[in-house]
């Protein structure tokens, strides 16, 4: 079976980006149901304590033997038989057991206990957490197997189904009865976990089926299994060892780099789960929020920031000054990366002024009158839009960084984010002391702003040689700085209009200054209409 992989990952993102936001439509209808009938220290504990738990067990049991698994099928001098590649995959479910007793005495004892209404549940979840972990990783080999052979549809089709069916037995069961949600959450998952085993080995026993029938097609010839049971360890027939030793060199290798990667990702919800200071009702509230927050960073700014870093690694040369470069390549990523820089940096400044009038009623429309009383939610997503916005420069500057430093440059910079990280966490476990929930967004702006420091420091000496200075694009027209200021002031004084009247107040300023901009800016906008209309042609 010849694969096309550049063809395949371009559809992988595609069908990605679908079921992302499918996933998100469910989670938020999901957690705005739990907010509205059953409660936020509920929402804490499946949101922030169950799931950071299920996340754990299988990053640090799968992602390392997957990541060298991998690279061992995309090394032709690699001597890692098939056999050898299915054993491994398989050592993820004793992995995950081996992982889950601390894990799961820790979530039970050692971290900050739930109240009593709930404990019982919460023991149940944590031990279904685990045990769905383990019968997950127990499809891992066929689940590797598409993945290598570019079965793209299928994993996406099971992953939706995976979401689906988790989904749907979790409502049935919560609607009938609110008391038991943890418990729903916990069997659901379960549940879950049967489309993962069953759709896995049941695609590969059609596609064998298939493939034996039509033994002389020649698009197939590459595929090395011949029945279903050479999934399973030992199965298959294999010359060398029953292990590579390469290959488990090579993993861990990546177990190292998991360990900091698991912590630097769910970073904020270990802090949460450690520190005394935060309830579950107040977890619950931050993570909304932030899933609120983050819908510009998953669905604008990562869009953009993919497309420009494979734009300018094609476009500049990373060890060869600028100034010794092509002047015409090094005109057009300049010019580029001002546009850019304008445009998020604009996009990140609308969601901040626009953000401390409208918390409160998206919040209230998404959550209820219960959800936003006390004001937390509000303060939380107020703040959470200054992270939008360093979110914007961060993304865009870091990631021209990343694409035309050198390596060298690229090792130290990795030593800097190590720091910058574990700043990043003692910061957080600080300021949530003094200022709750807070404290996180605080300590995230704060992370953002050195990484912005230095990438911006580093574009800045870059371009110094030349006469020009791109980063003049984080700097937006002083009448679009001046009409926001206007309308950020007017929407926050006609705030205790009723929420229609609100809303159309809020909707004709944003349109004032995407006016002003479009009018300080007609050049890019004629630019960017001409791109549009080249690309809807071809």
């Amino acid at each position: 079976m010849e694969r096309n992989v550049l063809h395949s990952s371009i559809l992988s993102g595609a069908f990605s980006i679908i079921f992302q936001v499918l996933c998100r439509i469910l989670t938020f209808a999901i957690n705005a149901f739990i907010v509205r009938n059953v409660g936020r220290d509920v929402l804490g504990i499946m949101n922030v304590r169950l799931l950071l738990l299920e996340s754990t067990l299988l990053f640090l049991s799968r992602e390392a033997f997957n990541r060298a698994g991998l690279s061992a099928t995309t090394q032709q001098r690699s001597k890692c038989s098939w056999a050898q590649l299915i054993n491994q995959m398989w050592l993820t479910a004793p992995t995950c057991i081996v992982i889950s007793i601390p894990c799961v005495y820790t979530w039970l004892h050692l971290l900050s206990p739930v109240e009593e209404q709930y404990k019982v549940q919460y023991q149940f979840g944590c031990y279904a957490m685990a045990l769905s972990c383990i019968v997950e990783l127990c499809a891992e080999a066929p689940s590797f197997v598409t993945q290598v052979f570019c079965f793209v549809r299928v994993r996406i089709v099971l992953n939706t189904l995976h979401i689906l069916v988790r989904s749907a037995v979790f409502l049935w069961i919560v609607i009938n009865d609110k008391n038991v949600a943890i418990n729903a959450f916990a069997i659901a998952q379960l549940m879950s976990t049967a489309t993962i085993i069953f759709g896995n080995y049941g695609f590969f026993y059609f596609y064998i089926r298939r493939l034996n029938q039509h033994k002389g097609q020649s698009d197939m010839k590459d595929f090395p299994f011949k029945k279903l049971t050479e999934f399973f360890p030992g199965v298959m027939k294999n010359e060398d060892k029953f292990f590579n030793s390469e290959l488990q060199i090579l993993t861990l290798s990546f177990v190292k780099q998991g360990v900091l990667k698991q912590i630097l990702t769910e970073g904020e919800k270990y802090v949460m789960s450690v520190s005394p200071v935060l309830n579950f009702s107040e977890q619950a509230t931050y993570d909304v929020v932030n899933n609120l927050g983050s819908l510009a960073a998953r669905f604008i700014f990562r869009p953009i920031e993919e497309s420009s870093y494979f734009f300018f690694t094609q476009t500049i040369a990373r060890d060869v000054d600028l100034y010794k470069q092509k002047r015409e390549s090094v005109v057009q990523a300049a010019n580029v990366l001002h546009n850019l820089s304008l445009a998020v940096t604009s996009i990140g400044l609308l969601a901040l002024t626009f953000g401390q009038s409208y918390s409160h009623t998206l919040l209230l429309l998404y959550g209820g009158a219960d959800f936003v009383a006390g004001g937390l939610p509000e303060k939380l997503l107020q703040w959470h839009c200054l992270a939008i916005y360093f979110l914007a420069i961060n993304g865009i500057t870091e990631g021209y960084m990343f694409a035309t430093n050198t390596s060298r440059d690229i090792d130290k910079y990795n030593y800097l984010m190590a720091i910058f990280s574990v700043s990043f966490l003692i910061l957080s476990y600080i300021l949530t002391s003094f200022l709750g929930p807070v404290g996180f967004i605080f300590a995230n702006c704060v992370n953002m702003f050195c990484r912005i420091c230095y990438s911006t420091h580093f574009i800045y000496r870059q371009y110094q040689p030349t006469d020009l200075m791109p980063l003049k694009g984080l700097l937006p027209g002083k009448w679009f700085i001046f009409t926001l200021l206007i309308s950020g002031l007017f929407c926050k004084y006609v705030s205790s209009s009723s929420i229609l009247i609100h809303l159309l107040y809020g909707f004709l300023s944003v349109f004032c200054c995407l006016l002003v901009w479009t009018m300080e800016n007609r050049e890019l906008v004629k630019l960017g209409w001409r791109y549009g209309q080249r690309i809807k042609n071809d």
